[in-house]
């Protein structure tokens, strides 16, 4: 009776979209191996495999405890989870859970978190890393602190009632410690700052010589990395034997651990490290905890480690959130006296002055540097502004901001309903999407393309990434910019912009990469449609038949996810008509500071302001193992 009630259970919440198929088969396969059909304990396996399917690392116990999973009407029972102490005394009994330590299915600590076992190691296996790291960190021995000197005054000289240069404070820590983690909003400095800690780690290695690699979690982020130094390299103000040292070829994380096909598993692990005094790792806030957790565990403890992020943006896509746990994004840390006497001796900068130096010894908060200056945006600018109160989640001073119309860099458009939207739309999509046509130079049509970003916050729905596309294609055709489209079972047409959505090592493509297909250069047939995308290494272009592109889909809209790692002049934001959990003040922060000049968003009010009030908290325990 117990097991067919917790199949009718679990069935009850799968037909109703509460639990996915994954999750039931879990707890079902838990049920099998526990040879018991507790069903408040297979709820927990179920929505625990929910919750990483999310994003989280672990099930928050004490907050699902008591909460309704599915209402009761039409004749169809209520489900809700059980109280917090007996549903943990139900667990704790189960063969299939266990403490912290043991080698079981499921993972519950005694702060209520429950784990799959595999993200329980995860966590620990990071936390202890990076901690061992800071505690016994051998690379500040080994600085010559004059030389570093030297090179901070030359790459970041100082400039008088400037306040703090968190750009040349950033550099020394990097320098000094072996892990670091360097933070900033868009237009803070960070490849700048990048490239003068490439140039001070040269200097400290005899002729320049020193093993560091460039990487990030996409391909995309890669390549924009390594296209950004090669500009910011050439303004270094270091001899030009170090600058000729200095890397500029990034790759993705999977392609520097050396991935086995088929598996989760990287040739360079505990047993096999890589060999490098120094990988620096590009858009941190996209790497997940099974990730970054390889990474360190690949890693000699020598080989200076160097994070770069912007703790507000969006999270990974899978479980974790580790660069906003690495900053503790709730609270502020000040610096250990010792760390300051350190930047002030080597640097000159004075961290008390502003406020940045406290009580207590030295640690993880002496690895963390927050970029504090925009050269981008203005302090009292439309877009600095918006973004600062949405990361705040001030959701009156945004909408008053939008609705002021006193800046032209920001704009609201409210729509109440998807067909307003639509026909809203209509009327400037050949602005935002249609410039790039007048262009017969793939270089330069590639070039106006960037320029606009149309963002959707969601996938699916009347509002969200296929419905734009698919009404862009339309009004195209309508005005016969393009042919019909799918008349002929042909996708491809002229002008038809697509997004790469799985790294192709052999034609050198990654996820996320963007090309327009136009007529080719074959005399025999000129009509004949290649893609063209930017050729990040030699600053040209790269063209490729169509029929050679595998996994790829049209990019007039894409997702804000799909964005990150992007700039453009100006940013189109498209909401929902309904409010939705995955709309976030991160999700708009990131949209908002994609764009460099002008910023509209679209949508009904309501949902916007939601979205600003809801802040992402994935449940996770490595903020209290790093920051105990």
């Amino acid at each position: 009776m117990e097991k067919r009630m917790t199949n009718d259970l679990l069935q009850l919440l799968h037909s109703n979209h509460v639990l996915g198929a994954i999750d039931v088969h879990f707890a079902r396969f838990m049920q099998e191996l526990a040879g018991s059909s507790d069903p408040e304990v297979l709820l927990g396996a179920a929505l625990t495999s929910r919750a990483t399917a999310a994003g989280d690392i672990c099930l928050d116990l004490a907050t699902a405890s008591d909460s309704v999973l599915l209402t009761e009407e039409g004749g169809q029972p209520g489900v809700g989870c059980p109280p917090l102490r007996r549903w943990e005394q139900r667990l704790r009994g189960s063969a299939i859970v266990g403490r912290p330590g043991d080698y079981r299915p499921l993972i519950l600590d005694d702060r209520h978190r429950l784990y799959l076992y595999r993200y329980w190691q995860y966590e620990k296996e990071l936390a202890e890393l990076i901690l061992r790291r800071i505690r016994s960190d051998p690379n500040a021995d080994r600085v010559d602190p004059d030389l570093l000197r030297d090179g901070l005054e030359r790459i970041f000289p100082r400039s008088p009632g400037a306040g703090v240069d968190w750009q040349k404070v950033a550099s020394l820590a990097a320098v000094l410690k072996s892990f670091c983690v360097i933070t900033g909003g868009p237009g803070t400095g960070k490849t700048s700052t990048v490239a003068g800690i490439l140039a001070l780690l040269l200097e400290q290695h005899p002729a320049g010589k020193a093993i560091i690699y460039l990487a990030a979690p996409t391909g995309k982020a890669a390549a924009r990395l390594g296209g950004t130094l090669q500009s910011a390299r050439a303004e270094l103000q270091v001899p030009e034997t170090i600058k000729t040292h200095i890397p500029t070829e990034a790759v993705t994380i999977h392609r520097l651990l050396r991935s086995i096909p088929g598996t989760a598993s990287f040739r360079h692990n505990a047993s096999n490290p890589l060999a490098a005094d120094a990988v620096i790792i590009d858009e941190a806030s996209m790497v997940d905890v099974a990730l970054m957790a390889k990474l360190l565990r690949a890693l000699d403890d020598q080989t200076r480690l160097i994070l770069i992020g912007d703790k507000n943006q969006l999270a990974s896509v899978e479980a974790g959130a580790v660069l906003g746990d690495l900053c503790d994004r709730s609270r502020h840390h000040r610096y250990s006296e010792d760390f300051c006497r350190a930047v002030e001796h080597i640097s000159g900068e004075n961290l008390r002055e502003a406020g940045g130096c406290g009580t207590g010894s030295a640690g993880l908060r002496d690895c963390m540097v927050e970029l504090q200056c925009s050269y981008r945006f203005s302090p009292d600018g439309g877009i600095g502004a918006l973004s600062r109160h949405v990361n705040k989640g001030d959701a009156t001073r945004t909408l008053n901001l939008l609705q002021n119309e006193s800046d032209s860099s920001i704009r609201w458009m409210s729509v109440s309903s998807a067909a307003e939207l639509h026909r809203q739309l209509a009327g400037v999509l050949s602005t935002i999407v249609g410039e790039y046509r007048k262009s017969n130079d793939p270089r330069q049509a590639l070039k106006d393309f960037n320029r606009f970003g149309l963002l959707c916050a969601v996938n699916k729905g009347p509002c969200g990434v296929a419905a734009i596309n698919r009404l862009v294609e339309r009004l195209l055709a309508a005005n016969r910019l393009i042919p019909p489209v799918h008349s002929s079972g042909d996708q491809w047409y002229a002008g038809r912009p697509v997004l790469i959505t799985r790294n192709d090592y052999h034609l050198g493509l990654f996820n996320g990469d963007i090309g327009i297909a136009m007529p080719g250069s074959d005399p025999q047939d000129p009509q004949r449609l290649s893609v063209y995308f930017h050729d990040t290494g030699s600053r040209g272009l790269r063209q490729i038949p169509t029929y050679r592109l595998s996994d790829h889909q049209t990019v007039y809209a894409m997702t804000v996810h799909k964005s990150q790692g992007s700039e453009f002049d100006s940013v189109h934001l498209i909401l929902p008509e309904q409010e939705s959990k995955v709309l976030s003040r991160e999700l708009i922060y990131t949209a908002v500071t994609r764009a460099r000049k002008e910023v509209v968003i679209w949508g009904p009010e309501h949902v916007l302001a939601a979205a600003v009030r809801r802040k992402i908290e994935r449940s996770s325990g490595l903020r209290d193992a790093l920051w105990r």
